[in-house]
C-alpha cells in the first residue's frame, strides 16, 4: 500500500512540475489538489504503519 502511495506520490510531483512550468496550465490546479490529497494519504499511511508495529511489538 505504501509503495502506491508514493508511485502517485511522485505522479504528482511529475503533473505539479509541469503545470507549474508552464506546459500544461490547465493542470497546474489539478496537480496541486493531487499534491496535497497524496501527501496527506502519504502522512495518514506512515501513521498508521507505525502504530500497527507498535501494536505488533
Amino acid at each position: 500500500m505504501l509503495g502506491w502511495i508514493v508511485l502517485f506520490l511522485m505522479l504528482a510531483l511529475v503533473a505539479a512540475a509541469l503545470g507549474f512550468g508552464g506546459i500544461a496550465g490547465a493542470a497546474a490546479g489539478v496537480a496541486q489538489i493531487l499534491f496535497i490529497v497524496f501527501l496527506v494519504v502519504l502522512a495518514v499511511s506512515i501513521v498508521a504503519s507505525l502504530t500497527m508495529g507498535r501494536r505488533a511489538h
